[in-house]
């Protein structure tokens, strides 16, 4: 048996195929850099990050309001030309709902790469995806986005031909649907062709706790769709009757499952496997125990699937409830647990494939590693969605310690480097150092931000006056310990503080709403306010995962 999530941590709206015995999921990666996370497997259960498929500043993230940026890619291959394809969005403003988001393709003979430059697909909303026909013609399908008093929200699914030669469209958009349950907040569609016919997967119900994939069926692309006669999603962890017509997005927190350990399972994605077997990969959440706040944000998981015999999709075990455990490939072992711990010694010339940045691209101008040495010029705040000056890579456990070493010589109190938890530039906790004025030396501090509050945890200092420290952040269960070392002697800084809030749903959303889509990171960073000329060295970062 497979166990979810596959791909644990800030690995949102899965996008999976498959090419020959290898499989890929692309997921969205918002406002971080590298852009558009790329992972790898050969047998379902074990996923490796391999690449990015936006890494040679196709965009500018730099003043990207949370949680826009960079949304829902769509990884598909082209058979006849042996291309891969990669469709996202390019979320630019979500005020007034108006939610303005640029659309693009781009292509590769390599899942390396290089990637071609960027399609425009227009901004007639979001969440495009490609479909390449048995007969050698292409399609793209979006969600129209509804802006207009009195009509349904969020809007209409279309498709249109495109020609991928020339990026340019054929023909008019034709609107297909707008959903196939009650659940509402019809998005993220993507086409299928089984047995001749056309099936339109959508993800219904917004991105919160009454989530799910849904699907309809055409003989002809561009329909009439009818839906799966159910009249529920196909994959779901509120798999009671909801209905919600109407509502653009919502977290339906009312939804929320008790009975099951996966929540928000939808944003599903297909693929059929070398033997004609089926798997849909989704996004879910786990929550922390006794809450509704998700740290680890959505993640993915994985469910087999067949088709039954009146040629619908459904999961294998004939139920919609997505599970935490679903059959594997036959014929390999899935007994060994999988380690999803990280670490780095930075003996490599180039950072490793899982170090992502807010906001801003990663260059040598502020971040390098050589020797065994990472080196960070400080630069913004990080509360700036400018240029902070951090490295960080995805929590992937609810219990787990993180540890490194840095040195540092700050000469002003604006400048400051250490190890940081962070979700979003208004919501982060710094264990740092810098130069304190009172104690006339370095000295090991702590600063957090909640909500856009400035927190200074004036009382739980020590002074470091050779700027050299060993650092350690315990966490459990949304409750953090900070530790520190000098010659190898551990001691404690800060005992249990609260970092439930952050989480998607802790970190500042309206009442019945998300407050962000993405989850929390964890690593090295460095802030100079004074001059941008400080740098900071770590010797090393490990993120251990203490319930594998």
């Amino acid at each position: 048996m497979i166990t979810n999530p596959i791909i644990p941590g800030f690995a949102p709206d899965p996008s999976i195929i498959r090419v020959g015995d290898d499989y890929y999921i692309a997921t969205s990666t918002f406002h971080l850099n590298p852009g558009i996370c790329i992972y790898h497997s050969t047998d379902l259960a074990h996923w490796e990050m391999i690449d990015h498929g936006l890494k040679q500043s196709e965009v500018d993230l730099r003043g990207t309001n949370t949680p826009a940026g960079i949304w829902a890619p769509h990884l598909s291959y082209d058979v006849a030309t042996k291309k891969y394809w990669l469709a996202y969005s390019h979320m630019l403003n979500m005020e007034g709902r108006e939610f303005n988001a640029d659309n693009y393709a781009i292509s590769a003979d390599n899942i390396h790469g290089p990637w071609s430059k960027p399609v425009y697909l227009g901004s007639l909303g979001f969440d495009p995806s490609l479909f390449h026909d048995t007969d050698g013609r292409h399609y793209m399908t979006i969600l129209e986005w509804e802006t207009r008093d009195g009509y349904r929200h969020p809007g209409h699914i279309v498709i249109q031909e495109m020609n991928l030669d020339t990026g340019e469209f054929i023909g008019q958009e034709v609107r297909v649907t707008q959903g196939f349950t009650t659940r509402g907040c019809a998005e993220a569609p993507q086409i299928y062709k089984h047995d001749g016919a056309y099936y339109l997967m959508l993800a219904s119900g917004g991105t919160g706790y009454a989530h799910g994939v849904e699907i309809g069926r055409a003989q002809n692309i561009f329909g009439p769709y009818e839906p799966n006669p159910t009249l529920e999603p196909i994959i779901t962890s509120a798999p009671e009757h909801i209905f919600s017509l109407g509502n653009p997005d919502a977290g339906h927190f009312e939804a929320y499952n008790p009975h099951s350990r996966l929540q928000k399972s939808g944003h599903g994605s297909l693929v059929e496997t070398s033997d004609g077997e089926w798997y849909i990969a989704h996004l879910m959440s786990r929550p922390l125990p006794g809450t509704m706040l998700n740290p680890l944000g959505r993640e993915t998981s994985l469910q087999k699937m067949r088709w039954n015999p009146d040629g619908w999709l459904e999961m294998a075990d004939g139920s919609n409830l997505a599970k935490d455990r679903t059959p594997g490939l036959a014929g390999i072992d899935y007994s060994q647990p999988i380690d999803h711990s990280f670490s780095a010694d930075f003996s490599q010339p180039e950072l490793d494939v899982h170090w992502m940045t807010p906001y801003r691209e990663q260059d040598v101008t502020w971040v390098t590693q050589q020797n065994g040495q990472l080196q960070i010029k400080g630069e913004n705040s990080f509360f700036s969605r400018m240029n902070p000056a951090m490295v960080t890579v995805a929590a992937t456990a609810f219990d787990f310690t993180m540890e490194t070493e840095v040195a540092f010589q700050p000469t002003h109190y604006s400048q400051s480097a250490g190890m940081l938890m962070y979700y979003d530039a208004q919501n982060w906790l710094y264990a740092r150092l810098y130069f304190s004025e009172s104690l006339q030396s370095i000295a090991l501090g702590i600063l957090q931000a909640k909500n856009g509050e400035r927190i200074e945890y004036v009382h739980d200092r020590v002074a470091i006056p050779n700027g050299q420290v060993k650092l350690r952040f315990a966490t459990e269960n949304g409750h953090t310990s900070i530790g520190y070392a000098v010659a190898d002697h551990w001691q404690l800084l800060a005992s249990t503080i609260d970092t439930s809030y952050l989480s998607d749903e802790g970190v500042g959303g309206s009442e019945g709403e998300i407050g962000g889509f993405t989850g929390l990171l964890c690593g090295l960073g460095a802030v100079d306010a004074y001059r941008h000329t400080s740098k900071a060295t770590f010797n090393y970062f490990k993120m251990i995962n203490n319930e594998e």
